[in-house]
């Protein structure tokens, strides 16, 4: 018991209950390494008492907790409780201003010092989070794509979609079809070195984004080559069209590392020969000015992966830790070199997604580009080796065995460690928002259940014997909703799967949308059917299908029951996979069929995927997103997940239903594309009897 008291004030869970009635206890030998990665010793009996013992000390010490959070407008909005009569009370804010005494009350949002000094002589600081108490949604109902960005080709592309590509897709969408919205995968900096792994859910650093999405042509000093390295670039040049070609004419998965060979060439080039002007010298100052130490760790961190490789833990000593780090490159010119380099490619990068988010305004997107945060960070990269602190040493997010994994899930995800964000006032994560949320217009939040507990994995162990650590989800949805507010954005949180009680309704109240995906929403708690149109939650993106799921086109046809057949990921019987499979789609088609939603009939995908949408749009969800592959009938998962060398994911390239690879400009002069979109612009244009929620947010 003295051990359970001791897990429980540190939020780590000693059982799990991954249904109803059924409660599953954590192994001790996991409790004991879960505390430790929190800094606790539990090893032996007397550590537990003793770890107990000076925990409760603490908490009769402390004046304050190191963060607090105060939602605009809700009670209490005076000071702490509990202190000790006659506490005195000062708070800075982040511009400046001083508050004492009773002007607590009317601070303004923001991130603020709150210092405690009490009668008997006890002083603290803390951070306080003073946030809006909820965001707005969308002025108006909207439908959108969502793409892989990789995937979007065009007949510029080197070998992959990228950020001009992107502009080109949101303008085009924008202003031909009336999108609202285009969302995209996470474009977060990967991890150096090669082979890399092309997953953008675990990436390097997911505060920086990768610079293997530039557009090179659109670099302005790309133009000013001089002739002594023209013919080199021509070379370059070559390679990049030799790359295109294999993907689009010869069908080769995309090879993101020979991708970034050729512009990484292609990059120094321009920028290590051509002389940036006065004007863009400034910019790119004030751009370093702005990112401070984070940007500059992040490009140290690049440029010492070039040298040692991407793995820090097997790097020289002298090198292990940032701070450390500094006084080497200091010293050493080429490295310092570099390090202005990766500094620059975060600068351009940075400045290519403003113009793509510049292109959504201009082309009358109601929400613009959506951003995808991944729910961590690769082990051995710049976020982990920068933010050493912040990260639980021997631990690895994952997910608890459920009815579609019987083993669980490892992510091969540090955490990070809650303490520790609380200790910082969230500065990691409130970095991490605020540079995400610069040129969006809404932020997806994978697995936003994270925000109130992860499951972590004890290095070694199975995913079977991990355990569910807590969060303060108080003050990670205030400073979520607080930097959204700064940037005038939307949150989406990806909420499927086992999802806590609860949890769903304070995302609800603080304005954050969910994700509701057309195959998982059925009455549950009832006949098992489809849910009606009208039992759909509005505060949602309302999908068919997402990057982990079949396309459209696949799931009604039975296609992915064959794949996952084919590759032995089929755990039953084929043939009552298939009929299971197939009546659950005659469900859903029947269904469309009584509402009038499919008068062509079924028996064609591209009828039928046009009902899928009319019955989404049909729901109250006030955004619609649209799989892109979905609009030109491709029939290839993304990603199919259990799978590694097996199947090519995240390397397709956008294909039509005969896996063919589709450039963009082919998909912008698609009939089907333009049928289907033609459709979801006038519907989602007409008089809706709905009216917007209160405090919608309005152009």
């Amino acid at each position: 018991m003295t051990l359970a008291r001791l897990a429980a004030r540190h939020g780590v869970a000693t059982d799990h209950r991954p249904s109803e009635g059924v409660t599953v206890p954590v192994p001790d030998t996991t409790v004991v390494a879960v505390l430790g990665a929190l800094g606790v010793d539990a090893t032996t009996p007397e550590a537990v008492t003793a770890a107990l013992e000076a925990a409760e000390r603490a908490d009769r010490e402390r004046l304050l907790p190191p963060t607090l959070v105060r939602w605009r407008g809700e009670e209490p909005a005076g000071p702490p409780p509990g202190l000790p009569p006659g506490t005195r009370l000062r708070v800075t804010t982040e511009d400046g201003g001083v508050h004492t005494g009773e002007e607590w009350a009317p601070l303004p949002l923001g991130v603020h010092i709150v210092e405690a000094q009490a009668p008997d002589g006890r002083v603290a600081t803390a951070t306080l989070i003073v946030s809006p108490p909820r965001l707005p949604g969308p002025g108006r109902r909207s439908y959108g794509l969502l793409v892989q960005l990789y995937s979007l080709l065009s007949s510029r592309s080197w070998g992959m979609g990228d950020l001009g590509d992107l502009r080109e897709l949101v303008t085009w969408a924008g202003r031909t079809h009336g999108a609202g919205f285009v969302q995209v995968n996470p474009l977060h900096a990967g991890v150096p070195g090669a082979p890399s792994d092309p997953s953008p859910y675990r990436p390097s650093s997911r505060r920086f984004p990768d610079p293997v999405h530039l557009r090179i042509e659109a670099v302005p000093e790309y133009a000013l080559i001089g002739p002594e390295r023209r013919e080199e670039l021509d070379r370059v040049l070559g390679e990049a069209a030799e790359l295109r070609e294999r993907v689009l004419g010869k069908g080769a998965a995309i090879d993101r590392d020979a991708v970034w060979e050729v512009k990484r060439r292609a990059l120094e080039l321009v920028v290590g020969s051509v002389e940036t002007g006065p004007g863009r010298c400034a910019d790119f100052h004030d751009f370093l000015a702005a990112r401070g130490r984070a940007l500059e760790d992040h490009a140290t961190y690049q440029a010492l992966a070039e040298r040692y490789g991407p793995h820090w833990r097997t790097w020289p000593e002298e090198l292990r830790t940032p701070r450390a780090a500094e006084g080497v490159v200091r010293d050493d010119p080429a490295l310092a070199a570099r390090v202005d380099f990766h500094c620059r490619l975060a600068w351009l990068t940075d400045r290519q997604l403003g113009e793509a988010a510049e292109a959504a305004r201009e082309a009358g997107m109601e929400v613009g580009i959506v951003h995808d945060l991944a729910v961590g960070v690769h082990p051995e990269g710049s976020d982990a080796w920068a933010q050493q602190e912040a990260f639980a040493v021997g631990m690895s997010v994952g997910a608890p065995p459920d009815a579609f994994n019987s083993r669980g899930q490892d992510w091969g995800l540090p955490p990070w460690r809650p303490d520790a964000l609380a200790a910082s006032g969230y500065a990691p994560y409130r970095g991490l928002l605020r540079e995400l949320l610069r040129h969006a217009g809404a932020l997806r939040i994978d697995h936003v259940m994270g925000l109130f507990r992860l499951w972590w994995v004890p290095e070694g162990r199975e995913p079977t014997e991990g355990t569910y650590v807590r969060y303060d989800a108080e003050a990670m949805l205030a400073v979520l909703v607080l930097e959204a507010h700064r940037a005038g954005a939307l949150v989406i949180g990806e909420d499927l799967g086992t999802v806590e009680p609860g949890v769903r309704e304070r995302l609800a109240a603080r304005g954050v949308f969910g994700t509701s995906v057309l195959w998982f929403e059925r009455d549950w708690d009832g006949t098992g059917r489809p849910l009606p149109q009208d039992g759909w939650r509005a505060d949602c993106v309302a999908t068919a299908t997402t990057h982990d799921l079949p396309p459209t086109a696949a799931r009604l046809a039975g296609d992915h029951v064959t794949l996952r057949h084919r590759l032995g990921l089929l755990t039953g019987d084929l043939e009552r996979e298939r009929a299971a499979d197939a009546a659950e789609t005659a469900e859903w088609l029947g269904l469309f069929q009584r509402l009038g939603l499919l008068p062509e009939g079924p028996g064609g995908d591209e009828a039928e995927i046009r009902a899928v949408h009319r019955f989404l749009l049909g729901t109250p969800a006030r955004m619609v997103g649209v799989w892109l592959p979905d609009t030109v009938g491709d029939r290839r998962p993304q990603n199919l997940p259990g799978t590694w060398d097996e199947y090519p994911n995240w390397r397709l390239p956008l294909a039509g239903p005969d896996g063919q690879p589709l450039t963009l400009e082919r998909l912008a002069a698609s009939p089907r594309a333009h049928a289907l979109l033609r459709e979801l612009h006038a519907r989602t244009t007409a008089p809706d009897p709905r009216t917007a929620p209160p405090g919608a947010r309005r152009v």
